[in-house]
């Protein structure tokens, strides 16, 4: 049974935290925990920190902390190495790391209130909320909805799962700065009953099995999803996806009527929905899709009443216009992200003409996609460049990474399981088909995700290199490869201008090997200027 929230903040008011007993559970070292000390501690809080980490694992942060002559650390304490009960048990609230479970948690459990960054975000802020969640694409489009706002004139801002703790900005905030959230499903479990997320426009990514040895099924990550608009309202849109998924194979209930999970969402939801699609959409369906022409690649569209964001305006008059063309960020995937974030600033009120210039500029961000290094071979002169696609949790996401370049690349995959299916990427690592490009070689570090991928590798006969136990031995193997004369046939015609994307896009966690996979991206980027 999901865990329900009281409605509504613990906190009346921000004047209300000053001599309040706050403890930090989880203070990490991405930023989210370190957010919460200095807010808590700038309002006044008493404020115990405690990780299950030691000191010497969190010192870059503690660190941060104790540098900053800003902060009053007479109010603060540390409890590391350990959880305390008497840490949760007579403090007025709890702030809750989103990664931990609260059921069967006796900390939590013994808590007399629980908050998160976000619920008191949602609780305070005046401004628009722009809130994104699913499984994949997440990251890429509220970076491209920030981009896009902020390059129209609007101050904006980013915060929630992309690593930025909205603490941050919470006091820059009023009724003019729309914030753009990116959702986990934990994020979002967390806020089940406060009734404080209440988007003005909520998006929900593709949906693809993640997170199953949390969840253990579709159904209940699905339920965590739905509450970006839960209680949203007829005057919010939500933006969904139209296009078929194996929603009538993953859920365990199908829904009469519903071929997709965009269907149940829009079946369920009480804002105004809006559809985006890679086809052209049906008649009388509202949103944004994709057309493919010969000569200019894959453009994308809006077509929507101009009532729906004009209350004044005809209601007979449908807007349809260019939105999206040619992307500096290589991907089909990444087309959908940047057309959802041309759909927003529609709504925003940001002319087409002034959306399609603004997206085309748009460079991506960091651990996605991100082209990090070119290297030229010395000995055969092939280009070759590297791509950090770390943020490639999912197998599925590896899959479609593999596919961004209209050509093959060189794969770098594998990491620990989470127990997740890899046939799809197994499967599409071993298809033989017009317009699929198999890779040119398949790099694996080792971990129990890449045993899954392995084992179903070897009954499709694909070939692949390793698994190597290091990242670094991993690219020194690669690159000694790749200067080898003979070894230049592999990637068949040599054309002088012609770069060979090499993608390190794991479709597993980072666990065991790496800190996260933030660390992993990192330290991908550091080995490839190093070694090549």
């Amino acid at each position: 049974m999901a865990h329900v929230y009281p409605e509504g903040c613990v906190f009346n008011s921000l004047d209300d935290i000053a001599g309040k007993k706050v403890t930090v559970m989880g203070l990490g070292l991405n930023g989210g925990g370190e957010a919460c000390v200095r807010f808590f501690l700038l309002h006044g809080a008493f404020v115990t920190v405690t990780d299950m980490k030691t000191r010497e694992q969190l010192l870059p942060t503690i660190n941060s902390i104790e540098n900053d002559r800003m902060l009053d650390k007479s109010r603060l304490r540390y409890v590391l190495g350990e959880h305390r009960m008497e840490d949760f048990s007579d403090a007025f609230c709890v702030i809750k790391n989103p990664g931990v479970k609260i059921e069967g948690n006796k900390y939590l459990q013994s808590a007399r209130a629980i908050e998160t960054d976000l619920s008191i975000l949602l609780k305070f802020t005046k401004a628009p909320i722009i809130a994104v969640t699913g499984s994949k694409g997440k990251s890429s489009t509220v970076s491209a909805i920030e981009y896009g706002l902020k390059s129209a004139g609007f101050k904006v801002f980013l915060g929630g799962n992309i690593t930025v703790s909205p603490l941050t900005f919470l006091h820059k905030t009023d009724g003019t700065t729309p914030v753009v959230l990116e959702l986990s499903s934990w994020q979002l479990a967390d806020l089940r009953g406060r009734k404080l997320l209440k988007p003005k426009i909520s998006i929900i990514t593709k949906i693809v099995p993640d997170h199953q040895n949390w969840y253990g099924a579709m159904d209940p990550y699905v339920d965590d999803k739905k509450l970006i608009y839960a209680d949203q309202t007829e005057k919010d849109f939500t933006i969904l996806d139209f296009d078929e998924d194996d929603y009538l194979t993953e859920t365990a209930n199908p829904k009469e009527g519903c071929k997709c999970w965009g269907d149940v969402f829009a079946s369920e939801t009480k804002a105004t929905v809006l559809r985006y699609s890679k086809k052209i959409l049906p008649d009388g369906v509202w949103g944004a899709y994709q057309v493919k022409t010969r000569c200019e690649g894959i453009k994308g569209y809006i077509r929507i009443p101009l009532s729906l964001t004009n209350p004044k305006a005809d209601s007979q008059t449908i807007v349809e216009e260019n939105v999206m063309g040619e992307l500096l960020v290589p991907g089909q995937h990444m087309k959908i992200n940047v057309l959802n974030a041309a759909l927003v600033m529609h709504i925003m009120g940001i002319v087409p003409q002034l959306t399609l210039s603004i997206l085309g500029q748009w460079k991506g961000i960091q651990h996605r996609l991100e082209r990090c290094h070119d290297w030229v071979c010395e000995t055969t002169k092939r280009k070759f460049a590297f791509y950090n696609d770390t943020c490639a949790t999912v197998p599925e996401a590896t899959a479609a990474a593999t596919q961004a370049f209209d050509q093959s690349v060189v794969l770098v995959a594998g990491g620990t399981d989470k127990g997740l299916d890899f046939d799809f990427l197994a499967q599409s690592l071993a298809k033989k088909e017009l317009h699929h490009y198999r890779p040119y070689e398949i790099y694996l570090l080792s971990g129990t995700g890449t045993d899954k991928l392995t084992a179903l590798l070897d009954q499709l006969s694909v070939k692949y290199v390793g698994p190597f136990d290091s990242l670094q031995m991993l690219l020194g193997i690669m690159k000694t490869n790749m200067m080898e004369p003979n070894h230049d046939k592999v990637y068949g015609p040599f054309f002088e201008k012609n770069y060979i994307p090499v993608v390190f896009s794991p479709g597993a966690t980072s666990f065991g090997m790496f800190t996260n996979e933030f660390d992993r991206g990192n330290k991908f980027k550091d080995l490839v200027r190093s070694i090549f």
